[in-house]
């Protein structure tokens, strides 16, 4: 069983920054796949980013590319999302989770289902 922990959502300009913590707990951290997914309301979760075990290897979505960066230290059991240049359009509930490994590459960690534990969320909006 992995417990996960988000924290550092809030409110914030567009164009300002934020960075998110996941703070795991239980089984080994660094034996999962880590994710930052986010859903607005009335819409699906969608994955924002992942990172493999290592930190050697991460996916992100084309929204994000370039403004958002996953990170993780596995020493503290912890991962990060720093979201810069953010846009009113990034505001949701941002959900972390972590994956056993299932699959070979980074990129087939998009869907949901393809993790086992899920954080509670944390808050992002984004005021224009």
């Amino acid at each position: 069983q992995v417990q996960l922990v988000e924290s550092g959502g809030g409110l914030v300009q567009a164009g300002g920054s934020l960075r998110l913590s996941c703070a795991a707990s239980g089984r080994t951290f660094s034996g999962y796949v880590m994710g930052w997914f986010r859903q607005a309301p009335g819409k699906e979760r969608d994955v924002v980013t992942a990172i493999g075990w290592s930190g050697g290897n991460t996916y992100y979505s084309d929204s994000v590319k370039g403004r958002f960066t996953i990170s993780r230290d596995n020493a503290k059991n912890t991962v990060y999302l720093q979201m810069n240049s953010l846009k009113p359009e990034d505001t949701a509930v941002y959900y972390c989770a972590a994956a056993r490994l299932k699959y070979s590459i980074i990129s087939s960690y998009v869907a949901p289902g393809a993790y086992d534990y899920w954080g509670q969320g944390t808050q992002v909006t984004v005021s224009s």
